[in-house]
């Protein structure tokens, strides 16, 4: 079916025409990009050709077969760049006219995409300067292809049918500025374009994007010497995210200027590869400003650019989420426990406060709040609890752990937003109000093991022994109400490192040196002061048997409700005796829905089954009845 192109288009874009919006044929199509999925088109005016590029965010159109060799597409939105002394189209966006067509007119340039092209002779010229000595072909083309439009809609009889754009203004040279004569070079102000076009071949840029994150001012010393860094980033309207990073002179004009939630025109500097390391936002691209760099602030509020940009997912999903990936989770926060000092490798100590967070997924999973999070957002949160209430809690960047089931814990790009306003929110907030206050959920830190079996199968204490658990290779994970009947008190804790490796304490016992100080084997350093650990042999019985389990710091925690710390100086420093038997007297005969984790192990040369309490819950008496509500329920259907 013959369709028309629009005549000269390639010539027009390359001479800085953005408005034509035209009609051209995709003559190849190659994946490239090692880091990111990008796409090079080849296009065809019928006449001449060009290579162009397409945004990521059109990536779809691709791979969905929308387009094609031989589709037929408008450009809408677009920007000739150079790159490496070449003219390049990046595609912003565009629409697929005729999805297969055949090639149209006898475009030049239909060699291989990676072959090299031949070096010009002396005397001779080849590219741009052949299609500028062919305006006058490619003018009578336009006028014979605008006859041959007005034919075909006028006989409807005709086979030949024209499909032109919808806006075909005519091609406008670049304007003369008052004063100044022909515009020079980078003299104009630069084209805003989205941050998914940004590449690091553009000569001149700018994007307009609201500041969703700033990060703290930090310095660093290495060969070069000493320096200072910080970095935010950017959300623009399109939803494109950007990393932008400041070194020492550039901190100094720009770290005072930037602010969180304004909208600022960027422009004048350097595009990198992002550094996965430590930048977690979805471009493959990261921004470093120099001193020539222009951050202008937009004095109007621009509604089209969101404050903030989620992609939250399920908890239940977390399940099988990358250890140290970084996503966005939201959730009712159901428990907050007390901020507790932390003592870092470097002999700094900071906060930790771990909260418990539940959705409509059916699971729940904890969120570590380290720093200045423990103060701020976890003090708010621990009052708002307080008073019988549950906030809904938005993280924006956690991290994912995986040590002993799967846990989020913050970094320095997390932020936190208390019942935010947000549809996502009220939905949770709806759900929660109408019954899933009651509903049980599956935890999913602490007590779940890649590989093992869920742990909230109910079992008795006697099944352990008869069924042999944990004597496969993988340990097994089960839950059991139990009474507590006799805690050992000789050995109830052991010297701890305090120091912090990653995000996670070290806890390797210590031993005291020659000096007096506390030394540590593993991390190799010495300090004045240790931990103390929980290290608890308790004796739990059921209405079946009895047995011994083991808990360690936080089940030991749940179990005495204070800390191994706090007691070791009730009993030893202070030696209050009374108040210690207090404290142990007051957990006998309670009854706590223990989740255990069974696994054989070699002891010498004797093989012994360990059972490891991974979470100690006081039996709440509601849930428990209707979960043996649930149990008759299933038993009756049979």
């Amino acid at each position: 079916m013959p369709v028309n192109l629009t005549a000269n288009a390639i010539t027009a874009i390359n001479g800085g025409d953005v408005n034509l919006k035209p009609l051209v044929q995709v003559l190849d199509i190659k994946l490239i990009g090692s880091t990111q999925e990008r796409y090079r088109l080849l296009l065809s005016d019928s006449v001449e050709t060009q290579h162009a590029m397409l945004a990521t965010q059109l990536n779809d159109r691709v791979k969905t077969g929308r387009v094609r060799k031989g589709s037929v597409i408008q450009l809408i939105e677009y920007i000739c760049s150079t790159v490496q002394n070449r003219k390049i189209i990046v595609v912003l966006n565009m629409e697929t006219i005729i999805p297969d067509c055949d090639i149209i007119g006898n475009p030049k340039g239909l060699p291989e995409l990676d072959s090299v092209p031949p070096k010009p002779t002396p005397g001779t010229t080849s590219g741009p300067p052949s299609s500028i000595n062919n305006n006058n072909v490619a003018a009578q083309n336009l006028r014979t292809s605008f006859g041959h439009g007005k034919s075909s809609f006028q006989n409807q009889g005709s086979n030949t049918q024209s499909f032109r754009p919808t806006v075909q203004p005519p091609y406008q040279p670049p304007p003369n500025y008052k004063n100044h004569g022909a515009i020079m070079r980078n003299e104009a102000p630069a084209r805003i374009i989205p941050i998914a076009a940004l590449n690091p071949y553009q000569g001149r840029w700018a994007i307009k994007a609201r500041v969703t994150a700033k990060g703290d001012l930090r310095r660093y010393n290495n060969a070069r010497g000493d320096g200072k860094v910080f970095s935010f980033d950017l959300l623009d309207s399109d939803g494109g995210e950007i990393r932008v990073t400041c070194f020492n002179a550039v901190v100094d004009r720009f770290y005072e200027t930037i602010e969180v939630g304004k909208v600022y025109v960027i422009s004048k500097g350097s595009l990198k590869p992002a550094q996965k390391n430590f930048n977690h936002l979805k471009n493959e691209w990261e921004i470093f400003l120099e001193t020539t760099s222009s951050v202008d602030l937009c004095p109007d509020e621009d509604a089209s650019i969101p404050r903030q940009q989620f992609s939250f997912r399920p908890i239940s999903e977390i399940e099988n989420a990358e250890s140290n990936s970084i996503l966005d989770i939201i959730g009712i926060v159901v428990t907050v426990n007390p901020s507790v000092p932390i003592m870092r490798k470097n002999g700094m100590e900071t906060q930790r406060r771990i909260l418990n967070l539940k959705d409509q997924s059916g699971s729940s999973i904890e969120l570590t709040l380290w720093g200045d999070f423990c103060n701020r957002e976890g003090q708010q949160l621990q009052e708002t609890t307080d008073t019988g209430n549950f906030p809904i809690l938005a993280v924006k960047a956690g991290k994912v752990n995986d040590f002993s089931g799967k846990s989020i814990g913050t970094i320095s790009a997390t932020q936190l937003f208390i019942n935010p306003d947000f549809p996502e929110a009220h939905a949770l907030r709806d759900w929660f109000d109408q019954g899933g206050k009651d509903t049980a959920s599956h935890s999913i830190s602490r007590d779940f093991v890649p590989g093992g079996t869920k742990n909230d199968v109910r079992k008795n204490l006697t099944q352990i022994k008869d069924e042999g658990l944990g004597r496969s290779d993988k340990p097994d994970w089960i839950t059991v109400k139990a009474t507590i009947s006799f805690i050992k008190t000789d050995s109830f804790c052991y010297t701890a490192c305090p120091l912090t490796i990653g995000d996670r304490q070290c806890s390797k016992k210590v031993t005291k040196s020659g000096n007096s100080r506390w030394m540590c084997d593993r991390c190799n350093q010495e300090f004045e002061e240790c931990d103390y650990r929980y290290l608890l042999q308790v004796q739990v019985q059921d209405y079946s048997g009895l047995t011994w389990v083991t808990a360690f710091q936080e089940t030991g925690e749940e179990i005495l409700g204070c800390s191994a710390k706090e007691l070791y100086a009730l009993k030893y420093e202070a030696q209050d005796d009374v108040r210690f038997g207090e404290i142990i007297r007051n957990c006998l005969f309670a009854e706590f829905l223990l989740k255990l984790k069974i696994k054989e192990e070699t002891y010498g040369d004797e093989q012994r089954v360990k059972i490891t309490v991974v979470k100690a819950d006081k039996v709440n008496y509601s849930d428990e009845s209707r979960f043996l509500f649930d149990m008759v329920s299933k038993f009756h259907s049979r």
